[in-house]
């Protein structure tokens, strides 16, 4: 059976390419070939002996595969093999230089495709991971803005709740159909940006409001995460993002209000906000207008 070898340098340390590429939520961001593709679920039990599932499909829904097999040997930021349901036989290298990470996979090649689509393929999603954990820590800006035909003081009011907590929960609702928030709109303080998940658990950001100019300016820092009654601030569940920003700009023109949302993201995020905002900003815009 012929052998087919891969590689890519990863300019990171070897916990967060480790990371990267063994836990599931890291995973689904980076499984896949091309654009087109992307890899909703993952399931990865990272033991000799256990199984891992890894769902790779296609965008439409047209086509889809589950990438299956049983790992046969782990060695914690060095190596892992596996062996695929077809019986192929897969083994992927570690190895860490000052700066980075040579990540080197060896699989052997099945007889349906050529060896040189085979190459291409594993070669192209292990550049997307590359991409992506380099990616991870560096945030990014994003910019969104819309026109209310509203005055700029209604509009104000009616994002932040200021008179009626329920107008910042329906435009936010977006994001999670039960946002709210726990704290004041007040320069300096504390704020808890928070909504529960499908199962009813508690969560969401602690922040604080770095500046806060009335009708013009909300400026707000995120600073950690509440998973349940738990406080997160530090450790790898918040350091990609810790520190950003998320500032609202509002001028008045003619009685209307130009509103402009610039917010730091990750590459992890990017085309969930990039989906959502939008469709946010275009709710507050029907409540202030309604």
């Amino acid at each position: 059976m012929n052998k087919i070898t891969v590689r890519v340098n990863v300019e990171s340390s070897i916990e967060k390419v480790w990371n990267c590429f063994t836990k599931p939520e890291h995973i689904v961001n980076w499984n896949f070939a091309s654009d087109d593709w992307h890899c909703p679920k993952a399931v990865n039990d990272l033991q000799a002996g256990k199984k891992f599932s890894w769902r790779m499909e296609a965008k439409d829904g047209s086509v889809g595969f589950d990438f299956e097999g049983v790992f046969d040997e782990i060695k914690k930021f060095e190596k892992i093999a596996y062996t695929l349901l077809d019986g192929r036989k897969v083994e992927i290298n570690f190895n860490p230089n000052d700066n980075s990470v040579d990540v080197i996979e060896t699989f052997d090649a099945e007889t349906y495709h050529s060896i040189e689509q085979q190459r291409d393929g594993w070669q192209a999603i292990l550049k997307n991971f590359k991409k992506y954990t380099e990616s991870l820590g560096k945030l990014m800006k994003a910019e969104f803005i819309i026109e209310i035909n509203a005055p700029v003081n209604v509009v104000f009011k009616t994002m932040l709740g200021l008179e009626n907590k329920k107008t910042y929960e329906d435009w936010t609702a977006e994001f999670n159909p039960t946002s709210t928030y726990e704290g004041k709109w007040k320069e300096g303080e504390e704020i808890r940006f928070i909504g529960t998940d499908e199962n009813g658990k508690k969560g969401g950001m602690i922040s604080k409001v770095a500046e806060l100019i009335s009708n013009k300016l909300v400026s707000i820092q995120h600073i950690g995460i509440l998973d349940g009654e738990s406080i997160i601030t530090s450790g790898p569940q918040v350091e990609s993002w810790k520190g950003a920003f998320e500032n609202y700009y509002l001028e008045e023109k003619n009685g209307k209000t130009l509103l402009t949302v610039k917010t730091d993201i990750t590459e992890e995020f990017r085309e969930y906000f990039e989906n959502t905002w939008p469709k946010a900003l275009h709710k507050l815009k029907e409540i202030c207008e309604g």
